[in-house]
């Protein structure tokens, strides 16, 4: 029998379809950012028709009343950034109180040796608690290629991966995740994948970065795939060896209380011309709190692989 999609993912690669011909192969604006698909956010174990609904048993980020701005006001003597750096441990600390699992589409884009890679999309399901597991089914460029990791099934940490096109031939393969196969094409090892780690590793940038001038930080009011967002740009004018980037931008969903979007920019060569993309990182379609458990991120599912 032929293996066919199973219908989330049909579903999720006639989404990513869509959005990937609105995504061009540069970096993305905050205009164009506005212009997505607004993503899809639901109430966990959604209960059929005619049956009286559970109480949930994973908590849900719904909130009934409009929640206030972020508060990004400078205080008086403290460092630009010192601000957004409050508001990421915030962040971190509603993720932490509110998430455990999550499923999304990630698009992504990585500069590594110099050379920016392709644009990659992706259906990912992450589980934070109470261990961290991913598993990763591509759509794009290398359609179908999968990934599983979990720290709560492999006492080793192993990372089983299975290529597309001709090295799917190859079977599922057991890699060490900072290996250089797993890391072949790939900026991080996949342990570093998810919202939670994107926020702790800015947190980290942002905490080395207070201890240096030459810094400004704007917000704005932005969207992403119709959802509001307010965008905080940090730019260093001067490139130093203590900074990692010249312009980063980060997308605070205005209900989730936490990043959806993430880019950073090199210097340009030229003064004046646009800085050049070194990374990038778009969760859409975000879906929180599905009730993953241990066999969602275990080998023997026998729904990944096929």
């Amino acid at each position: 029998m032929r293996n066919r999609l199973p219908y989330c993912l049909t579903v999720a690669l006639t989404a990513a379809l869509g959005l990937i011909a609105i995504l061009p192969g540069r970096p993305l604006s905050a205009q164009e950012t506005g212009q997505l698909v607004e993503p899809i956010f639901r109430v966990v174990h959604e209960e059929p028709a005619g049956k009286a609904p559970e109480v949930a048993r994973r908590a849900t980020i719904a909130h009934a009343v409009p929640l206030p701005p972020f508060d990004l006001a400078q205080r008086p003597g403290e460092h630009p950034l010192m601000p957004a750096l409050r508001m990421a441990k915030s962040s971190l600390e509603t993720f932490d109180r509110e998430v455990q699992d999550y499923s999304a589409m990630l698009i992504k884009q990585e500069r590594i040796d110099g050379n920016l890679g392709e644009q990659e999309a992706a259906y990912i399901k992450v589980r934070n608690q109470p261990n961290f597991g991913v598993y990763m089914f591509f759509l794009k460029p290398h359609k179908s290629q999968e990934c599983l990791y979990s720290e709560a099934t492999d006492n080793v940490a192993t990372l089983y991966a299975r290529g597309a096109g001709m090295a799917k031939r190859l079977g599922v393969m057991e890699l060490d995740p900072h290996g250089r196969l797993a890391m072949r094409g790939q900026k991080y090892p996949i342990t570093k994948l998810g919202l939670r780690n994107l926020i702790t590793e800015l947190i980290d940038v942002a905490e080395n970065d207070v201890n240096f001038g030459e810094c400004e930080v704007r917000t704005a009011q932005s969207k992403i795939n119709g959802r509001k967002t307010t965008l905080i740009t940090v730019v260093h004018p001067q490139k130093r060896d203590n900074f990692r980037f010249h312009k980063a931008e980060l997308f605070l969903d205005n209900q989730l209380r936490f990043p959806i979007r993430y880019a950073a920019y090199l210097w340009p060569e030229i003064p004046g011309e646009q800085p050049p993309l070194e990374e990038a990182y778009t969760y859409l379609d975000l879906k929180i709190n599905n009730g993953y458990n241990d066999f969602d991120f275990d080998r023997s599912n026998p729904t990944y692989f096929k």
